[in-house]
């Protein structure tokens, strides 16, 4: 992204979070192939009749955005973070809608190496999600690296950009998450 129309993201952004809702309708038309690349990223590993095409999912994050509160977005990648979490939760939601009418219980995840994971149906995302939720309780920022890397795509120098702390340290929480979902999960299976 060129450098005028990443300023111009963060002036929306900011604007966005002052409560200027005409800056989010703005905005998306900014990022939005980057949201399409990243909606197709988090379908590619989707059941093959899922629903949800990577339009739809970028529009449902998009209105999610909408009804919600700003939030305190720093620049471009804090903004594809976040629409990646929502992207993420968008998905878990439909699995647990779909899981409900079926009451299957589905197989359990094991996980070699979050970096790697083929999550390739509901129930798998399902696990993922729970294992996240209880590294929640741990430690947020871990979580916040995992989703930014895994689901996010974005490198350990943006994810550092984004929060703020060093590579080192992004680096070593992503090692230390990797281990304990991969233990958690395990458990589990």
């Amino acid at each position: 992204m060129p450098d005028d129309q990443a300023g111009q993201v963060t002036e929306l952004l900011q604007a966005w979070k002052n409560g200027d809702q005409d800056a989010l309708r703005a905005l998306v038309p900014l990022v939005y192939q980057e949201l399409r690349r990243l909606a197709h990223y988090h379908l590619q590993s989707e059941r093959t009749d899922h629903t949800l095409q990577s339009t739809a999912l970028v529009h449902e994050a998009y209105l999610r955005l909408l009804g919600g509160q700003p939030v305190e977005l720093e620049n471009r990648a804090h903004f594809i973070a976040v629409a990646s979490r929502l992207m993420r939760q968008i998905l878990v939601d439909y699995a647990r809608n779909r899981r409900a009418n079926k009451r299957d219980g589905g197989c359990r995840i094991t996980l070699d190496d979050l970096a790697s994971l083929p999550v390739s149906g509901d129930a798998e995302l399902l696990a993922l999600d729970s294992a996240l939720d209880e590294l929640a309780r741990i430690d947020e920022r871990q979580v916040k690296i995992v989703e930014m890397k895994f689901f996010g795509g974005l490198s350990a120098p943006e994810i550092s950009e984004v929060l703020g702390i060093s590579r080192a340290t992004i680096d070593r929480d992503w090692a230390t998450a990797r281990v304990w979902l991969h233990r958690q999960i395990q458990r589990t299976a």
